[in-house]
Parts: structure tokens; C-alpha cells; sequence
């Protein structure tokens, strides 16, 4: 597993992570969330050994990072900010020098890197230097050094950034394929991400975990669970529609796009108001384009704890 306890990083200036605390085991794809500034990347390069605590300590697969580092980097495949390489390098060369650093016999060599060209699609830039690629193939490049050995434990900084939504798509199934098996870690500020492949979610802020949960059950805090949402076929029955459903004695309040000919009523707590909703569209005449519940809005709940 990962396993940090009490992970500390304080600068003169500035306290980075403070008193962090979690374990996450093989399965778990953990989406590691919060604003800029807040100790994302700085966790992460202290889960990597890049940066050494201020106090805590972490452990990959029970090898301390700090006294086993190499152990602990043998058992890790790592994607930095921002994926930093050597520019002047051919694709395939850097790749081939990775595969030698991480020690791959020649037979498992030649089949690894087969595996991470095709999967991440890079057959077309093996022979381009990396200072000429765009982001998006950098960050194919930086994924598939952090691959190559086919580690136990995966640490993503940001994976897809730079990816148009196709190679998103990609990585992500990429990414779901290879947690069936093994410990990932993605740090992102991509709402959309967490909840499209991680099955646990850490908010972190102002150096602190503010929050641990699946990102299904943090939707569940967000004031828009059981919302329901009601967009008009015309929009001029946007004012009565509004009077009539924001009557409803479950209903605390009604919130309008007029732009979508659109009506977004939020229950009271712990009210379920579908229901009512659509039988009162229903009596009133309303001719609807499309009405739905709403499980939440993880981006809202993101806002409301990291504020």
C-alpha cells in the first residue's frame, strides 16, 4: 500500500502539508484534489522522495521513502508536473534509456516498450525529439516513462493535461485498466476526472485534508443532491413555471437560466421532490425539452469546503 502518517513540509515562509494522513491500497484509484497552492504536488513529490519532509513519514509497498528510497522507487512509476525529459532526445531513445535505468531484461525490454508506444499511441513521434512535440505528446511521453516497468504503484501528477478530449478518453481507460491491479494516485484539479475514474476522492487545503470519501457520497454533500432540473420546450412559460414550483412546500428555492429556458429547484434537506415536481409540470400544462434529478455537483461541493 501507501501509507503516509503525519506527513509535514513547512518552508520559512510557508507551511506547504500539514499533518497528513492516509493509506490507499491496491484498487483504489485516488483522485488527490484541491485549488492551486493547496500541497498537492508537494505531497506527491514527498510520496516520490523529491522532496524530503519537514516530519511524518510515507512507505510504498512498506518500503520507507526516506530510509529505502530506492526500494520505495523500484515499486513506482511517477508522472511529475508538468513531466520534465531530456528535450534534446528522441522519443524512442529516451524511452530506451528509461528501460535501461529501470534495469528491464532485453525480452521484457522489447515488450514494454512495444506495450507503452502502442497503448499511448506514439509510433508516429518515436524518431522526433521531445523539445518538438506538442504538450499533449510530451504528457504521452512522461506517462509512458512512468509505465515502462510495469509498477505496483502509479503517483500521476495532472496526467491528461494537455490532451485533447480523444487522448483524455484514452489515458483514462488506460488508467482504469491498470487499476485493477495496482495503487493509483492522481493528483488533478479536473472535477470532471475524479469523478470519471477515481473510486476515492482526498481533498486537501491550505495544506490540511479537508476531506476523504468516494466521490459519489462528497456529490451526496452538495446542496443540488435531489435537485431536480426542468428545461421548457418555450420560454415564456419560464415565470409562471417558476411561481408554480417554487410554491412547493418541499422546495427551498428555484434557480433560473433564461438563456436555457431552464428551472433548477433545490429541495429541502433531506426532501425528495421529483415527484411533485413532475406532477405539478404535469398539471400545469408545462411542455418540457427534458426534466432529470440531479445526484449533486462535486465542483460546488469542491467550492463550499475549500473556501
Amino acid at each position: 500500500m501507501i501509507k503516509t502518517e503525519h506527513l509535514c513540509k513547512r518552508y520559512p515562509a510557508v507551511t506547504a502539508v500539514e499533518d497528513v494522513t492516509f493509506e490507499v491500497r491496491p484498487g483504489e484509484v485516488l483522485g488527490f484534489l484541491g485549488p492551486n497552492g493547496a500541497g498537492k504536488t508537494t505531497t506527491m513529490r514527498m510520496l516520490a522522495g523529491f522532496v524530503t519532509p519537514t516530519a511524518g513519514r510515507a512507505s510504498i509497498c512498506g518500503h520507507d521513502v526516506e530510509s529505502a528510497p530506492l526500494a520505495a522507487r523500484q515499486c513506482l512509476g511517477y508522472l511529475p508536473e508538468g513531466a520534465p525529459t531530456y528535450g534534446e532526445m528522441r522519443v524512442a531513445a529516451f524511452l530506451e534509456f528509461i528501460a535501461e535505468l529501470r534495469r528491464l531484461e532485453p525480452p521484457r525490454k522489447r515488450a514494454r516498450l512495444d506495450y507503452v508506444t502502442e497503448r499511448l499511441q506514439l509510433a508516429s513521434v518515436l524518431e522526433r525529439p521531445i523539445e518538438t512535440l506538442s504538450k499533449g505528446f510530451r504528457r504521452r511521453v512522461g506517462l509512458a516513462q512512468a509505465i515502462i516497468h510495469d509498477p505496483p504503484v502509479l503517483i500521476l501528477d495532472e496526467p491528461t493535461d494537455g490532451l485533447d478530449p480523444n487522448q483524455k478518453h484514452e489515458v483514462r481507460t488506460l488508467i482504469e485498466e491498470m487499476a485493477r491491479e495496482k495503487i493509483i494516485v492522481i493528483s488533478t484539479h479536473i472535477l470532471e476526472e475524479v469523478a470519471a475514474v477515481c473510486t476515492r476522492a482526498i481533498i486537501i487545503a491550505r495544506g490540511r485534508i479537508v476531506a476523504d470519501d468516494t466521490p459519489l457520497q462528497l456529490t451526496t454533500r452538495s446542496r443540488y443532491h435531489n435537485a431536480v432540473s426542468l428545461q421548457l420546450a418555450h420560454s415564456e412559460q419560464l415565470p409562471a413555471a417558476r411561481a408554480a414550483v417554487a410554491a412547493l412546500p418541499s422546495v427551498a428555492t428555484v434557480e433560473v437560466s433564461e438563456r436555457e429556458a431552464r428551472l433548477t429547484a433545490l429541495p429541502r434537506a433531506g426532501a425528495m421532490i421529483l415527484q411533485e415536481v413532475a406532477s405539478l409540470a404535469a398539471s400545469q400544462g408545462l411542455q418540457l425539452k427534458e426534466l432529470h434529478l440531479e445526484s449533486g455537483r462535486l465542483d460546488e461541493v469542491f467550492r463550499t469546503i475549500t473556501a
